[in-house]
């Protein structure tokens, strides 16, 4: 206890009992947590208790723009896009109806299929090519906007309902609760409950050319129920979505500008192909073939199978380039940095499989497809697919495309490919006889509706008995090891 807690003990023993009780209390802090420690180690380590949207709301415009040209010029950042894309939607995430009745299933499949090549407002994209541009543009820029457009009957559409993809640059970020005058951050505008009720979108993309008039730098603000925010939420609260190279912008950037020096080293040492040392007459004796050029300069040049003859007190020395003993470790950090940081393997990103081996590749595939299935089932399917599907059946029964009623559906994202088909299908193939998974979980896993499936087999299967086909494949006939099913009639 020093001489001022002795003084504030004195005057008022309450005082000075409770600030030896907070000394105490900093004192186990300080013990128990080192990195809340203070001192040498940690100066010039900044940090901030300020929310979400506090450390978003200034940064992500800049985060935005630096992800974007980080895509445009970085192979790796380009990798990384479609690593996601491709490995979240692949051919597609569909849906299958699932209200109870076959017939009406087929009938909302059907319908839905048709739908599906004229969902795009833009007429470009079938639903699948929206869920790909929607994962690319999230993955980029953080966000993306993809509004409800309904249709008039007389656009002739499956179904007058279409979807619009927006980027995340349409969210009016300067609208606040200070210009609203109602509970807006970033331009999300919620109610007293924290339900979102409207965005602020601008009329046009702010940097298009057309945006420039005041036409297009004004928003207004469209009703939530018209609009799907799809982002990856981190934090209890966050409004916006952050772009997901935003843990490696540095590390990305450090590594271009280091190949860059690596390379005008390498050329400006390929410059100089030799140094030569010449007598004491001033170098009159030519080592090659000398010209002149019009201002009366000499060059002097090598040719195949040249033999020089040097004077006394001459000497050639060739120089050969040198490589630089970090460039490969150096590489090899940052790339991983990246990959790490964005969430996909080193080899995905690279392409580099020169020490990969089943074992390594399974195990990096396996944390990374969790990763994946978090994106598919915790961010895209709620988000946006969900969403659209619900439109879609609304909108088919306003406009009398399918009776009232409820659809459930469920969602059949793509199967991931297996690293080694043999060894991969045997451990399904146990998972299902143990009754790990069931028939059809096993057939969605591979992206393929289980009442399908099973309807095209029994098909199949009728066909090749009407035809008198056996098939090596067909276990009704055939045992594993290629003999005849013992107890099979037609075997008899």
């Amino acid at each position: 206890m020093n001489i001022l807690d002795k003084a504030i003990g004195w005057l008022s023993p309450e005082a000075g009992a409770k600030r030896a009780r907070a000394r105490v209390a900093m004192g186990l802090m300080t013990r128990s947590y080192e990195g809340a420690v203070t001192g040498r180690r940690t100066d010039g380590w900044n940090t901030s208790g300020t929310s979400a949207n506090a450390e978003i709301g200034p940064a992500l415009a800049r985060l935005r723009s630096r992800s974007r040209d980080l895509v445009r010029n970085n192979p790796y950042a380009a990798r990384v896009v479609d690593i996601w894309a491709a490995n979240v939607v692949g051919t597609g995430i569909m849906p299958q109806s699932r209200a109870g009745d076959d017939a009406l299933d087929r009938r909302v499949d059907a319908l839905f299929q048709r739908w599906s090549a004229q969902c795009d407002a833009e007429g470009q994209l079938d639903f699948a090519g929206l869920q790909a541009l929607v994962m690319r543009t999230v993955v980029e820029g953080g966000e993306v906007l993809a509004r409800h457009r309904n249709r008039r009957p007389e656009d002739r559409l499956p179904v007058p309902y279409q979807v619009q993809v927006l980027e995340g640059d349409y969210l009016d970020a300067s609208r606040d609760s200070a210009l609203t005058g109602r509970r807006t951050i970033q331009g999300v505008e919620f109610d007293p409950l924290d339900r979102r009720t409207g965005y602020w979108l601008f009329n046009s993309h702010p940097g298009d050319p057309y945006s420039l008039t005041a036409q297009g730098l004004s928003s207004n603000v469209v009703d939530a129920s018209e609009v799907m925010h799809v982002y990856r939420k981190l934090r209890t609260g966050q409004v916006r979505g952050v772009p997901w190279f935003a843990p490696v912008l540095l590390k990305a950037r450090d590594l271009d500008d280091f190949h860059e020096a690596a390379i005008v080293r390498a050329r400006m040492e390929a410059c100089i192909g030799m140094v030569v040392t010449q007598a004491d007459d001033g170098g009159q004796n030519p080592i090659g073939v000398t010209s002149e050029t019009e201002d009366g300069r000499r060059v002097e040049g090598m040719e195949p199978g040249m033999v020089p003859y040097l004077r006394p007190g001459e000497s050639v020395e060739f120089l050969n380039p040198t490589a630089s003993p970090s460039f490969d470790p150096f590489t090899l950090h940052a790339l991983m940095a990246m990959a790490v940081g964005t969430g996909v393997t080193y080899d995905q990103m690279t392409g580099d499989l020169r020490q990969a081996n089943y074992s390594s590749l399974r195990a990096g595939k396996v944390e990374f497809r969790r990763l994946v299935e978090q994106a598919q089932w915790q961010m895209l399917i709620p988000m946006f697919c969900a969403p659209v599907w619900r439109r879609f059946i609304e909108t088919a029964i306003l406009s009398g495309s399918l009776p009232a009623g409820e659809y459930p559906v469920e969602w059949s994202p793509p199967a991931h490919e297996p690293i080694d088909p043999v060894k991969d299908m045997t451990a399904d193939i146990l998972a299902v006889r143990t009754g790990r998974y069931t028939w059809d979980q096993f057939v969605a896993r591979w992206g393929y509706d289980p009442k399908q499936q099973l309807a095209d087999i029994a098909r199949i299967n009728a066909a090749m008995d009407d035809a008198g086909v056996v098939l090596d494949t067909d276990p009704r006939k055939v045992t594993k090891a290629g003999g005849a099913q013992q107890g099979d009639p037609s075997n008899a």
